[in-house]
Order: structure tokens, then sequence, then C-alpha cells
């Protein structure tokens, strides 16, 4: 059994992980972690998972050392002292903030903040397995990919890999729950601002562009630019990710089909989603809510050398939480289906 800790397992990100790691069948979860509430008992954060979990919260300083990974579920900039502080204690590390997601010191400098240990960037491997797959297995330290980066790096990488749109005009426009704000209360979260809204928060300028034109770049072998504008919208789970792209050429479908099915043929977390003849033709966040799954779907645009390519996960799981456990599991040599191989629910 691998021996799992978690710290900050209060929060939203924190109890779906725990959550997830509690079904898992190879996984026996040593402790969880909350300076807030140390010495409660999960249930009462997490009712959910009454009858299913049994342990109290304790505090990060009463933490044994003994774990085989840990995951750290911290506000950024936290995280960092956390991972310096592990790195020679035999434990495999998971962060799931970001501070381990960017290969460039300066560039989280110029996102976030200056990083306290940029001697371990190059350390980290950011948590997409679909891209890093044999990368992770071999890693020590994760740095779990964000949310709305995982959206839409999923469904831009076969186009940038495959040369197929212009890497200088890419535009992701994203709407997402209100879970993304986390657990933590702010008027931007309270019921009578949140409720019905289409909100664009962040035009500009978000955090996670820094990580989708890092790994955009990696692939294309040159510098990729990308817009993403975030939307919060009026759902609890889920990102839907609109990705309009332009094209030096036309394409047919055909040319689209090839691109993901060749990228994607043993990347069992992404479905490929475009239907006829039924109402749910594209990919749609309700239909992966509380599942490891991306689905990805595209349509041409027969006016214009334009495709938009649509991507829908839930933030909590394969934005977070199980992503998270799926690069555990290639870590551990194991299955990267195991514990998260489930379908969604419907209706939901």
């Amino acid at each position: 059994m691998i021996k799992a800790s978690v710290i900050g397992a209060s929060g939203y990100t924190g109890g779906e992980l725990y959550r997830l790691l509690l079904m898992h069948p190879q996984v026996q979860v040593q402790e969880i972690t909350s300076e807030r509430f140390a010495g409660e008992f999960a249930t009462k954060i997490h009712p959910n998972l009454r009858s299913f979990s049994q342990q109290k919260f304790s505090s990060v300083k009463d933490m044994k050392r003994d774990s085989d990974v840990v995951f750290l579920c911290t506000p950024h900039e936290k995280a960092m002292d956390y991972v310096a502080e592990f790195m020679n204690s035999g434990m495999k590390i998971i962060d799931l903030s970001a501070d381990f997601r960017l290969r460039n010191a300066q560039t989280y400098e110029r996102y976030y903040t200056k990083h306290r240990h940029p001697e371990l960037l190059s350390q980290a491997v950011l948590g997409i397995p679909e891209l890093h797959h044999e990368e992770i297995r071999n890693a020590k330290l994760v740095g779990a990919a964000g949310c709305l980066s995982t959206s839409v790096i999923l469904a831009l990488a076969p186009l940038v890999k495959n040369g197929l749109i212009d890497t200088e005009r890419i535009i992701a426009d994203a709407k997402i729950g209100s879970a993304a704000a986390g657990a933590s209360f702010d008027i931007s979260t309270h019921h009578p601002e949140r409720q019905g809204v289409v909100r664009s928060y962040k035009p500009t300028g978000h955090r996670h562009t820094a990580e989708i034109e890092q790994e955009m770049s990696l692939l294309a072998g040159r510098q990729v630019r990308v817009g993403l504008t975030p939307h919060a919208v009026e759902m609890v789970r889920g990102i839907m990710s609109t990705v309009h792209c332009w094209l030096p050429k036309q394409l047919a479908d055909i040319d689209m089909w090839k691109a993901y099915r060749g990228f994607y043929r043993d990347s069992p977390f992404v479905r490929l989603v475009k239907e006829k003849g039924t109402l749910y033709r594209y990919p749609e966040p309700k239909m992966v809510v509380g599942t490891n799954f991306c689905d990805i779907g595209f349509e041409l645009d027969p006016t214009m050398p334009r495709v938009v390519v649509m991507s829908a996960i839930d933030n909590l799981v394969k934005g977070s939480g199980g992503q998270a456990i799926q690069c555990m599991n290639l870590m551990f040599g194991l299955d990267e289906k195991e514990g998260l191989w489930r379908p969604g629910m419907h209706p939901i």
C-alpha cells in the first residue's frame, strides 16, 4: 500500500483529493492536516465523507515524515517552503499549488512573486500525464497543473505539435465554476453577487497563461502566444474552454481527427466528442463532473480559416485532485487509471 499524507486537506481541492484517495485501492491515507481545523474530524468539514473517514486533521508541525507521498494543497507561495523541507525526506512530492508549475523563475515572479527556492524548479515536472508521461514516472517532485491551463493545454497540444494552427493568434475563452475560488470567503463568491453571473474577471494576463505558453512553446519548439480570458459563471464545478485558432490553410475533419487520435492514442482520460443526432454533440462540463476525464471537441469554420476547439473538465478532479492522483499512479508504477476509472452521473 502507498502511504499518503495531505497537507491542507480542509479546502475544496484538498477535500476532493482526500475523497479520491480514500477510494483508491492501493492507498492508505496516513495523515491529513489543517492549521485552522487541527483536532477536528474531517467529516465536520467534508460531510460527504461520513462513513468513509474517521480521521482528524492535525497540524503540519505534528506530521510524521514517513509517508511514501505527500500532497501539498496549500495556497501559492506557501508550498515552496514545504517542498524545500521535504525534498530530502525520501517522500515523493506532488504540489497542487502553482509554486512548481513554471520552469523559469523570472516568469514565476512576473505572475506570482519572487520564488524563494528557484534552484528546485528544474527538478519539478509539470503534472499533465498526457504530455509528460515518462518524466512523471521518474519524478520525485511534480507540480500539478492549474485547472484552466489543463483544459486549454489539452485542447491545443495536438494542433500545436502537428503545426496545424497559427501559433501567434490563439484565443482561449474559459467559463469556470465557483469551486475554483476555493473555500475561503470573498465578495466575489457571496451568493447575491455570484448568482446568475457571467463575469469576466481577468480579461488579460491571467496566471495560467504562463503555463499554457510554456507547454505549447515546448511542443512547437518556438515561442507560442495565447490570449486567455476566463469568466465566472453560475455553476459550482467545471470548466468549459472554447479555444479559437486560425489556420494557415484550410483543413478537413479528417486532418483534425488524425491529429487528436494520434496524440491521445495512449491517453485514457481524454475523450473526443463530436456527435450528430444527439443533444450532446460537443463537450459539456456536466458530463465530466466528478470524473478525471477531459472531453474535447472541435468544429471547423466553413466561412473562414478557423477551428473552434471545445474542452470540458471538472476543475476539482482533472483540473486538480484527480490529475494529481493520476500522476501519483505513474510515480509508483501503477496503471494511471487506478482509483480514477469511473463514469460521471447523468442527469445531475
